[in-house]
């Protein structure tokens, strides 16, 4: 069983590359793009997704047009951070709407949350309504971003 970006031959990588920025072709436009028959193709895929290289297909939403226009990083800071302490606070995180993101960070805080919201309003009360209400937190510190630069996703994949 392949589980590993090492293990996958070209082909493999060329559809992963391929469905990255394009995940709408149909098997057979994708079986053109990497050089192979449809049939081929379709259970590369299957195979690729039931590995799970690919966990799934969605439409890319533009925040802005939704009016989300404020960016802010959080780091947090936790008070206890045990196993235990840190599953209570993922399980918690994980239930509020407007973070976009969590990473858990080795460095001189514990957590790295992305947040989106309409404006400053907005992220304020999300701030201390629902984040400084998460369990075994010490602190935060915020960081409003000015222009999202570059937020497509995954980097090029070398194929």
């Amino acid at each position: 069983m392949q589980n590993d970006w090492n293990d996958l031959d070209r082909h493999d990588r060329a559809i992963l590359s391929v469905l990255a920025s394009d995940g709408r072709l149909s098997v057979a436009d994708l079986a053109r793009h990497i050089g192979l028959s449809k049939s081929p193709t379709q259970a590369r895929l299957k195979r690729l997704e039931t590995q799970g290289f690919i966990r799934g297909y969605r439409a890319l939403i533009d925040p802005i047009r939704l009016g989300l226009d404020l960016i802010a990083f959080v780091e947090v800071r936790l008070v206890d951070t045990r196993e235990s302490a840190l599953a209570e606070f993922n399980a918690a995180v994980a239930r509020i709407g407007e973070i976009e993101q969590v990473h858990l960070i080795a460095g001189n805080f514990d957590y790295l949350i992305k947040i989106r919201a309409r404006n400053m309003t907005e992220y304020r009360r999300v701030l201390a309504e629902k984040i400084s209400t998460l369990p075994h937190l010490a602190g935060t510190s915020t960081y409003v971003a000015m222009q999202a630069v570059k937020e497509d996703g995954l980097p090029d994949l070398p194929v």
